[in-house]
């Protein structure tokens, strides 16, 4: 078994309006920014998620955007995992 992290961005897609982003960019001209040209709101999900392997773990992750992080009419998803040292385990080698 591997413990893996996965790092999950949901962006709404570029044909989709974004009240939020031109909220944000109104705020930031308000405050000087005013060469802010576009803003675009995301999520930022991260998932900790333990797995038979690498391979495994990602089609987990990918199946869990699938079916409830992201809407894919509205939004694209992009994801990396990476294997995490479990904690407890490290600790564990450096009093040995």
């Amino acid at each position: 078994m591997v413990k893996l992290k996965a790092q999950v961005v949901v962006m709404l897609k570029p044909v989709v309006n974004d009240p939020q982003g031109l909220t944000v960019r109104a705020g930031l001209h308000r405050l000087g920014f005013e060469e802010v040209e576009e803003v675009r709101v995301g999520k930022f999900i991260e998932i900790t998620v333990t797995a038979a392997d690498e391979a495994e773990g990602r089609r987990q992750v990918s199946e869990m955007c699938r079916k409830l992080l992201a809407n894919h009419v509205i939004e694209d998803v992009r994801f990396q995992v990476e294997a995490v040292a479990d904690r407890e385990q490290a600790g564990a080698a450096r009093t040995e």
